[in-house]
């Protein structure tokens, strides 16, 4: 019985490492600093024939403004053609991809809270389901006022 428990013990003693680092190399792979992968490539694919992404054809012209203008034009727009997620997840990527932004994230995400509680009839609830830790949750601050 004693050999039974030691053999048991050896074996998990040799695979848990092996299961540890398998796990954990698979969790890093879809990090901003891993190479891309094929969903990367459709999300790429999936953007305008200009390059920026999340604008439609509809969307009111935007060339002349400020950066931070223009995406504050495409965040309501994503936000007025899908919902508050796909428009925070537009934000969050715009910011990484130009860091000059990040002063303006906090505003925008509190513009894009209070659009969502007017887009959903002041239903606090549904625009907050849909707060992301964003600009530090300055999304969900917009939403409650």
């Amino acid at each position: 019985m004693k050999q039974l428990v030691r053999r048991i013990g050896q074996t998990v003693a040799l695979t848990l490492p092996v299961i540890l680092v398998t796990t954990g190399t698979l969790a890093v792979t879809r990090v901003p600093w891993a190479p891309p992968t094929g969903l990367d490539q459709q999300v790429v694919a999936a953007s305008s024939g200009d390059g920026t992404i999340g604008r439609t054809s509809t969307a009111p012209n935007t060339q002349g403004m400020a950066p931070q203008d223009a995406l504050r034009v495409d965040l309501m727009e994503e936000l007025k053609n899908h919902n508050p997620g796909t428009a925070l997840d537009l934000l969050e990527r715009a910011v990484r991809e130009n860091p000059s932004l990040a002063p303006y994230c906090t505003t925008l995400a509190g513009d894009l809270g209070r659009a969502a509680v007017k887009k959903y009839q002041g239903d606090l609830k549904r625009a907050r389901s849909f707060a992301r830790p964003v600009c530090d949750g300055a999304f969900a601050a917009g939403v409650v006022g």
